[in-house]
């Protein structure tokens, strides 16, 4: 999503990378590529010139404070200037003092906007508020089927009244259903156009006054780029909005979108859509979202999605057996499973700081060997997955593995030293002893994100050997960690 731009504003550190301080000379190459990455990012031409002239005042004016580099002090303060640009602090869904809540989505015809309206519903429920969808678009074909269907898959329940009916009559008689039956929140999805036309407006304004909503909730694709910022200041000077839902944030949009949103229309972005499936909804945080553009990761949305899959209980459980190495195939399944549910591998790296350098190949090359793994595990008996050294003695139980999962018996040989050797490293690691670790071993070789392109790797951080780079182990002492387990 923001890989284009992450690499021009990285060729903007670099500007400053030997140098004593920040100096009026030394700052315009910075400025220059930092104006150069948000302008090919479409971000609104406006918001471009304000953001320069916030940086270069700020830069100017900032003390020197020892031990920390010129480049770095000027990360931060591209940082925080665009966490400001975004809107500081997310903004949650309001709840009404008395139920139920009445979210009206509104938005142009292939926004996403009947899938946006299944998201929060799920999003909701997930926070125990119970939800019904209202549908209200009688216009495009299947509309309300489609509604239906998203609403069987994530169980909650759709109020319709055929496509023949009013839809300020339908979205009147399911607030009033909704409030008989006690439920929590009311989303009504509204018909959209393809371009904003007066006769949309009028119907959405009826709407709006027969349900009286508490949110008024803009689905916009972030791939119009800039324009999106421009439709969401028209909505909101005929409509009146409170918000707005990015969607396909996970496609090739180039950021100009999120940067523009608020800064143009004065509305606060509430929530983005990274993917497809109804579970890809997240909220917006302005402060992760600048995170993320700076190739930082986003480790607290990272953390997020891992306490939505894993069972406590289950985490310390997998914790002991990491320590006692009684880790085996059967709980490793379990944990390729769980970061499946989680989202594509490509996705999670991303949120892990300073793996977004890796490239698509690495990351599919991730991918296959993950389904590798999955199936030659699958093919082992269950007394094999328990006690991997009966594959590690026997040739014959490797060569019946190799058969049944479509693979040869080297592959199988080679998972199970990989996971031997894995299971030895994390039992040290626990026990407060950090070894190097050697590339290409069960996730393909994806090798040091740190050793691609000679980059600078973070404080902290402990290379190892990569295939494509040919780094040196580098192990470095670090004090023991409490963690949620393992993934």
């Amino acid at each position: 999503m923001f890989d284009a731009l992450s690499d021009r504003l990285e060729s903007a550190w670099k500007k400053l990378r030997g140098q004593d301080k920040i100096s009026q000379s030394n700052i315009q190459d910075a400025l220059r590529e930092v104006r150069r990455a948000l302008l090919e990012a479409d971000v609104n031409l406006q918001v471009v010139k304000d953001f320069i002239s916030e940086v270069e005042a700020k830069a100017q004016g900032a003390e020197v404070i020892s031990g920390v580099k010129p480049d770095q002090q000027f990360i931060k303060i591209v940082y925080d200037e665009l966490v400001a640009v975004m809107g500081e602090e997310n903004v949650p869904l309001a709840t009404a003092p008395s139920s139920p809540t009445v979210v009206l989505m509104a938005g142009l015809q292939g926004t996403g906007k009947t899938t946006a309206t299944a998201k929060l519903a799920l999003h909701l429920r997930k926070i125990n508020r119970s939800c019904m969808m209202v549908a209200t678009d009688v216009y495009r074909p299947a509309a309300i089927d489609q509604l239906i269907t998203l609403g069987k898959q994530i169980d909650v329940p759709v109020f319709e009244m055929g496509s023949d009916a009013n839809p300020v009559e339908i979205a009147r008689s399911g607030v009033e259903r909704a409030k008989a039956d006690g439920i929590d929140t009311v989303i009504v999805d509204t018909a959209g156009r393809l371009f904003i036309d007066s006769d949309m407006m009028a119907e959405l304004a009826s709407i709006k006054a027969a349900v009286n909503p508490h949110e008024v909730l803009l689905v916009v694709d972030a791939m119009t780029g800039q324009e999106a910022a421009s439709l969401t200041r028209t909505f909101h000077d005929q409509i009146g909005i409170t918000g707005a839902i990015l969607t396909k944030m996970d496609g090739d949009s180039r950021g100009g979108a999120a940067l523009s949103v608020r800064k143009i229309s004065g509305q606060p972005i509430k929530f983005i859509g990274v993917g497809e499936k109804v579970e890809a909804l997240q909220p917006f945080y302005p402060d992760r979202m600048a995170s993320r553009i700076l190739g930082m990761g986003d480790v607290l949305t990272l953390v997020e999605k891992a306490q939505e899959e894993i069972d406590l209980a289950d985490a310390e459980k997998m914790q002991e057996k990491i320590l006692s190495a009684k880790f085996d195939f059967t709980d490793f399944l379990k944990q390729l499973r769980l970061l499946k549910n989680m989202g594509s591998l490509g996705g999670i790296m991303k949120l892990i700081p300073g793996m977004n350098k890796l490239n698509d190949d690495q990351l599919k090359q991730g991918e296959v060997q993950l389904k590798r793994c999955e199936a030659m595990i699958n093919s082992m008996t269950q007394q094999e997955r328990r006690d991997p050294d009966l594959l590690a003695s026997s040739p014959s139980r490797r060569r019946r593995v190799a058969k049944g999962s479509g693979y040869k018996e080297p592959d199988v040989s080679k998972l199970v030293s990989d996971f031997q050797r894995m299971r030895s490293m994390m039992q040290q690691m626990g026990q407060g002893r950090f070894p190097g670790m050697s590339g290409g071993g069960m996730f393909g070789g994806m090798g040091d994100p740190y050793a691609v392109g000679n980059r600078p790797a973070p404080p902290g951080w402990r290379g190892y050997n990569s295939g494509a780079s040919g780094g040196k182990k580098k192990p470095k002492k670090e004090k023991k960690k409490k963690g949620f387990g393992t993934l």
